[in-house]
């Protein structure tokens, strides 16, 4: 069983996987992703997994992170930064900040799997684990042991984790998360659309607040 999980979480992975933080890309449409930001309605649109966000619905910011589980920029993001984000921005009802999946590597898109297999209330901690605790579990080859060392403690079982891995629905799902992903010009990890705004890879918190507090105001709902 455990064997076979392996085996199927690499070849599932490999859908969802590039090389490095960065990653070769296939054939790019013609814009520049560097600097493109898609129109507001188009990012917000629902997409074939849940968005899973904090913060309060209707604040006037939101925030946009694609995340990698593996890449080191995201873990200092998420270490040393969020905290900041959630107390200064998110708990006080200024932001809304939604994570969505931008797996790089195949260690990286199993990982994703597993995350999405947790319950929705235990998503944002388990993202936590694995986004601090990458000594523990990150190589180029797929650990299953070590990575289930870091899902078990959100309280899910073992049985839970090896069918996650084959859980087609979600293996899908979060391919198309990754390919919306690339139409909306992300080409690396981590890449913030802040209310019409981008930032891509390494920020500073003072980055990020100013690009927080210069947002211009949401386009107004059609009625």
């Amino acid at each position: 069983m455990l064997l076979e999980a392996a085996r199927a979480s690499i070849t599932i992975a490999v859908v969802l996987a590039l090389s490095g933080c960065g990653g070769a890309m296939g054939p790019a449409p013609p814009i520049d992703k560097a600097t493109y930001v898609p129109p507001q309605a188009e990012l917000m649109a629902a997409g074939p997994l849940r968005d899973v966000a904090v913060g309060k619905p209707n604040a006037p910011v939101t925030v946009i992170e694609y995340v990698s589980l593996t890449c080191p920029h995201c873990s200092n993001f998420q270490k040393h930064l969020f905290p900041r984000v959630k107390k200064e921005f998110i708990d006080t009802g200024k932001v809304r900040f939604i994570v969505r999946e931008f797996p790089i590597g195949h260690t990286s898109g199993t990982a994703a799997i597993v995350n999405r297999c947790a319950p929705e209330d235990k998503y944002f901690f388990l993202l936590n684990q694995f986004l601090t605790r990458q000594s523990e579990w990150v190589s180029q080859e797929v650990r299953p042991d070590a990575i289930y060392s870091v899902a078990k403690a959100s309280g899910m079982s073992r049985e839970t984790f090896d069918k996650c891995l084959s859980n087609q629905t979600i293996i899908d799902g979060l391919t198309e998360v990754k390919q919306r992903g690339r139409q909306f010009g992300v080409i690396g990890t981590p890449t913030f659309f802040i209310n019409g705004r981008k930032a891509q890879g390494e920020v500073t918190f003072d980055e990020i607040k100013a690009l927080i507090e210069q947002a211009p105001p949401p386009p107004p709902t059609p009625s």
